[in-house]
């Protein structure tokens, strides 16, 4: 064995000379035809959706300051001010407009007002937009809030950085613990392929490979993983050839913006820049010491060494990193060991990297659409999304305190292998956009959407579906306060006998099917699935979005199948858009870096229900809120017309809320993903959930009509 791997090593550098020698001119034709990316090709990049400013909206309520901020505009001291400034003075707003998308290629042809003056009343509501001139203006839109910034296909996170600007111990601890000897090879490492070698002799397998900086380089750029001679015999060739045709400081800046550094759910985290950004929350050129060490460290293994996931194994590659850097003579032992002392300071994803589970959700549909149409694999493409930035906000607030309370009220829910986990979709009705999106209580834990992939019972979530099946069915005779039977059902099935019971256990008689659906009787509804017939129930469902298999089985009534959180929330959608379904939207427009647009998303919309079948549907859920299952929303204050229904799946397993208004459809789920019972029901579990979400949405003392959204059509966009 020791012979092998012995023979193998000689192997390895005799074919390295002879393959330079035989093949120079065919490396050097590979290294000029994978030239490196230039660092300053601009990434695409990802955002919200625009802020429209319009008569009649209310900038407080919509936090016009909050989006404005997030956006990177700035205070100004007084009304005179500069693009990019706002000022607010007795709910009167100065904006200093500036063009979208903000590159130097795009500035050169923007066309647009130096300010923008809302005139806003009493009341709060904006009258008209004047420009500094006080002409009149029509509706404009302010720039969107960056999401994330993204390369390549799987989609990569990425800053490009200068070498000049990142700060000198950075640089030394890289070479420290990757390749100390990088000014001093030519892109192979003799000495470390033949310590290399006997590392690999003393364990009896390929344990080292004794790579350069440059054959990292390649090997990232060109070349596969895998452990094999054959792969490692190219890839000398090429960091050879690559050395010959690249300066040093060419090559190690190509490193430093290539590196894989993290993971932030689907989108691979490249380059010192974008990990200062995610691990520090700051430019690369304000690492300090400790946190420059740390990047250094991980580089080995950025998720065995995750600082999020794994602190005490950051903390010690750190170390190493910092022993080496002294050894190397980059620092002194003082200065290492003051270094050694300070905390990790890692910080979570920076607040512009906002809203992980819709960015990914984004780019598998980007990605699943081919290379002609994934914008975020090309470089300098704008990608503006229908995410609302304000709801999405309040959205992950509401899961990550509505979780909170719950392992407070209830402590035996409290996990620390597998916690709690609770997921939330808002949908625009009238256009199918999703406005906000949240799939697990923390996406750096968990990347596993539980909005898109996790699938649940629905349990009475269903019944409205049944409701609308019977209305819709053409029975003129069949009304709100039509009567259904409310006593023992029991039916002989191929499987078994099946004999559905009320939560209750209690039979009631003769009922209204109001009184059916906002009390959330189990028998009345499943006789009502019975007469008008399973088969036209699971049409139903189908015309109104959901796609996931189901059976005409008696249990379909009662939410027996499995669903996903969207695809519940998208029927609930339907409902509060009187029976149009739109097609669900992620993305509104992608233009180039000179906002020349490349792709626009319209709205696809279609009628699929009676607009009388559904109000009658609607006029019983919102007595579900009034009176039945959801009045818990009441008892918190919330006022104005709000339709929703909760869900139980059987044994307390999934506690569900989706509620919704022409304006709004929310979807709330609640559980673990293994299944363990929760011991709560949707309106325990998932409705103070919802809850959060409308006081953190809107004032908690309201809830208006519509509930407010930045408009789905803002100017020159679908």
């Amino acid at each position: 064995m020791r012979g092998r791997w012995l023979a193998g090593s000689l192997l390895f550098v005799g074919g390295i000379a002879l393959g330079i020698r035989a093949h120079w001119p065919e490396l050097e034709a590979s290294a000029e035809a994978a030239i490196l990316a230039p660092p300053s090709a601009p990434p695409s990049r990802l955002y919200s959706r625009p802020f429209l400013l319009e008569a009649g909206i209310e900038p407080d309520r919509l936090g016009l300051r909050a989006h404005l901020e997030a956006a990177g505009f700035r205070a100004a001291p007084t009304s005179h001010v500069a693009p990019g400034e706002f000022y607010e003075r007795e709910a009167q707003w100065w904006i200093g407009w500036r063009p979208f998308p903000r590159t130097p290629v795009a500035l050169d042809a923007a066309d647009g007002p130096d300010e923008v003056r809302l005139v806003v009343d009493p009341a709060g509501r904006v009258v008209e937009l004047r420009d500094e001139r006080w002409h009149r203006l029509e509706p404009m839109r302010i720039e969107p809030v960056p999401l994330a910034s993204v390369y390549g296909d799987p989609p990569r996170d990425r800053e490009p950085v200068r070498l000049h600007q990142l700060p000198g111990h950075l640089i030394d601890a890289v070479l420290a613990v990757e390749d100390a000897r990088f000014f001093e090879h030519s892109g192979i490492d003799l000495r470390r392929v033949v310590g290399a070698s006997l590392a690999n002799l003393r364990a009896w397998r390929l344990a080292e490979g004794g790579s350069t900086l440059t054959q990292q380089l390649v090997r990232s750029l060109y070349l596969s993983r895998e452990r094999a001679f054959g792969r490692k015999l190219r890839e000398a060739r090429l960091a050879l050839a690559l050395e010959r045709r690249y300066s040093k400081p060419e090559i190690l800046e190509a490193y430093l913006n290539e590196v894989y550094l993290g993971q932030r759910g689907a989108v691979r985290v490249h380059g010192v820049g974008a990990a200062a950004r995610h691990y520090f929350g700051k430019d690369a050129a304000a690492l300090s010491l400790a946190e420059s060490a740390l990047l250094a460290g991980v580089l080995r293994g950025p998720s065995l060494y995750s600082p999020h996931r794994h602190p005490e194994r950051a903390r010690s590659r750190r170390n190493i990193a910092l022993t080496r850097m002294v050894r190397a003579g980059f620092l002194s032992a003082g200065e290492a060991e003051a270094a050694n002392a300070e905390p990790l300071g890692v910080l979570p994803p920076p607040v512009r990297v906002v809203a992980p589970y819709f960015v990914d959700a984004l780019a598998a549909e980007l990605t699943a659409a081919g290379p002609e149409r994934n914008w975020l694999a090309r470089e300098g493409v704008h990608v503006v999304t229908t995410l609302d930035w304000r709801l999405q906000h309040s959205a992950e607030q509401a899961v990550r305190e509505g979780l909170l309370a719950l392992e407070k009220q209830h402590p035996d829910l409290r996990r620390d292998e597998g916690p709690l986990q609770a997921a939330l979709v808002a949908l625009e009705p009238e256009t199918g956009d999703v406005l906000a999106m949240v799939g697990g209580r923390d996406h750096r834990l968990s990347p596993y959407n539980r909005v898109l992939r996790s699938r649940r019972q629905p349990g009475s979530l269903f019944k409205p579906i049944v409701a609308l099946a019977a209305f819709a069915s053409g029975a003129e005779e069949l009304t709100l306060a039509s009567e259904l039977l409310d006593a023992p059902l029991r039916l002989l099935l191929p499987s078994g006998s099946w004999r559905p019971a009320n939560y209750d256990r209690r039979f009631r008689g003769r009922v209204t099917v109001r009184e059916a659906l906002e009390k959330s009787l189990n028998v009345p509804i499943a006789r009502l699935a019975l007469q008008v017939g399973l088969p036209r129930v699971v049409d139903t469902a189908r015309a109104l979005g959901i796609e996931s298999p189901m059976a005409p089985e008696p249990s379909l009534a009662l939410g027996a199948f499995e669903v996903s959180l969207f695809e519940i929330t998208r029927a609930y959608a339907v409902l509060a858009a009187s029976g149009v379904r739109a097609r669900p939207r992620m993305l509104l427009l992608a233009t180039d870096e000179r906002g020349v647009p490349l792709e626009a998303r319209p709205v696809e919309r279609s009628a699929v229900f009676d607009p009388a079948a559904v109000a009658s549907v609607t006029e019983a859920l919102e007595g579900a809120v009034d009176r039945g299952t959801g009045r818990g929303l009441r008892a918190q204050g919330f006022r104005g017309r709000l339709a929703g229904k909760t869900g139980t799946s059987n044994s307390f397993r999934d506690a569900w809320f989706v509620g919704y208004t022409p304006a709004l459809a929310v979807g709330v789920w609640v559980g673990f993903d293994d299944g363990t019972s929760l011991g709560l029901t949707g309106a325990r579990g998932a409705l103070p959930v919802f809850a959060e979400f409308l006081k953190r949405a809107l004032p908690a003392e309201m809830a208006p009509e519509r509930l407010p959204a930045v408009a789905a059509a803002p100017s020159g966009l679908p």
